[in-house]
């Protein structure tokens, strides 16, 4: 399809999406109607229509010489990608689930390892097309009219309005990534190691492309730099038989294709893969490979979740509730280790992942400090409840560690916040503007009755 017929296309969704908008009755809750989904704030099932942006999923254009691509707001990472590696480039910032959307990653927040030299997925962003709560379509920038918008957009999650078009900034790439494996006995030498990485852009006189890190346990915790390359002796395969986390005790140095390394961490959803079986030796070779991917995995998770097979399993053994502790967390770099700490006393899940990284900008839903360097601790399972506890005791015990670190959560997961709460660490002052200027009807939900009460 021509460049020119995707755009016709584009048009025709939109007015489509502007009719099926306006037919939602006054006072009705307006939601999006996805296939996708990387949140885990679980619901029940609603009956109520939904808007339909099926029709927002495509690359619209790929700009090899000025470096810009202009993308629908429900487009995956997936698609994106395919779309811009054949032109030698990739977006600023790859999350690392290949079904989350470039709309998704910019309202809901996104992160992977180039984040230390270039922030988070909407610092990438040039423009946007958002279909505001009044039913109305805007292009928020920088510079605009509509620059507040541009600027409390992210982390607002589909509260303020829904992305349809955005244009990025795309980086170059190689061919392959060289990896090296760095160990750490202590947090405090790994946290020093990725706070001076952040700072120079290198290590040991190299230019690094990509850093995050992973935790085992207390005493073994690696760095992991990622170097461009134009060749490579060889190239490891995780999308196999192989299982990458794994490979980060077990090798030093790897070498991965560029896409390879991007999707990493899909086969297997990190580790949680390994809930399944998945990493069961004779499990992975019965388990087709187009299976191992993260949604999948999270579809599985969906149906125990609504059906409570495996707590029911575990009540008839006599076993203690768990708790799903699933959250991404940042703290400056100088307290990551006392969060591990903390979350190793207290919590006990391995492994961990780490990704630095330093916002450019004031994002002000989101106030992470610019030019600060912060550290986002990812961990993602469920925890045995202590006697007598409440059921959500471990995510409010890291809310307050968090809170009493200087940090903040991301809030694709549950959240526990009092109001005043919530507000104060999201600045409730700006979203209450933003929220009069581009949703005064109401008409799609609150934040905070959002991603805390669960509406």
């Amino acid at each position: 399809m021509t460049e020119l017929a995707i755009k016709g296309d584009h048009q025709r969704a939109v007015e489509a999406l502007r009719r099926s908008y306006a037919a939602i009755p006054a006072g009705a809750p307006v939601r999006l109607a996805k296939r996708t989904s990387n949140l885990f704030r679980w619901r029940d099932p609603s009956d109520a229509p939904g808007l339909d942006v099926s029709g927002f999923d495509k690359v619209l254009s790929v700009d090899a010489d000025a470096r810009t691509a202009e993308v629908q707001g429900m487009t995956t990472y997936e698609a994106l990608v395919d779309a811009t590696l054949p032109h030698g480039l990739m977006p600023t910032v790859v999350p690392q689930l290949k079904t989350i959307t470039l709309g998704g990653a910019v309202t809901g927040l996104g992160i992977e390892s180039t984040s230390f030299r270039d922030g988070l997925p909407h610092e990438g962003v040039l423009e946007m097309d958002v279909l505001t709560g009044d039913g109305s379509i805007v292009t928020a920038s920088r510079d605009n009219e509509h620059s507040d918008l541009f600027f409390g957009f992210p982390n607002s999650y589909g509260t303020l309005g829904y992305s349809l078009r955005l244009k990025i900034e795309l980086r170059p790439v190689k061919p392959y990534v060289r990896l090296r494996h760095v160990r750490f006995d202590d947090a405090e030498a790994a946290a020093r190691a990725m706070g001076e990485i952040t700072e120079s852009g290198a290590y040991e006189g190299e230019t690094v492309d990509f850093l995050d890190g992973t935790v085992f346990g207390p005493d073994e915790q690696y760095v992991t730099l990622g170097f461009f390359s134009d060749t490579a002796p060889y190239t490891s395969d995780y999308t196999g038989q192989g299982i990458y986390y794994r490979s980060i005790q077990q090798r030093s140095v790897d070498f991965l294709t560029v896409r390879d390394y991007l999707w990493r961490w899909d086969t297997d959803w990190f580790w949680c893969s390994g809930a399944f079986g998945v990493q069961n030796p004779t499990v992975r070779r019965l388990w087709p490979d187009k299976a191992k991917r993260s949604d999948v995995y999270r579809k599985l998770v969906a149906y125990d979740r609504r059906y409570q097979i495996l707590a029911r399993i575990e009540r008839w053994r006599g076993l203690r509730p768990r708790e799903d502790v699933i959250q991404d967390i940042e703290v400056p770099v100088e307290r990551l280790a006392e969060f591990l700490e903390f979350f190793h006393e207290k919590v006990g899940m391995k492994p961990v992942w780490l990704c630095p990284l330093r916002a450019k900008e004031s994002w002000p839903l989101y106030p992470l400090a610019p030019g600060r360097t912060y550290v986002n601790v990812g961990f993602w399972g469920t925890v045995r409840l202590p006697p007598g506890q409440i059921p959500e005791y471990h995510n409010r015990l890291i809310e307050r560690r968090v809170a009493a670190l200087d940090g903040h959560k991301s809030l694709y997961s549950t959240a526990f916040y009092s109001r005043d709460e919530f507000w104060r660490y999201y600045d409730g002052e700006t979203y209450r503007r933003l929220k009069s200027s581009y949703d005064p009807g109401e008409r799609l939900l609150d934040l905070y009755d959002k991603c805390v009460r669960g509406r």
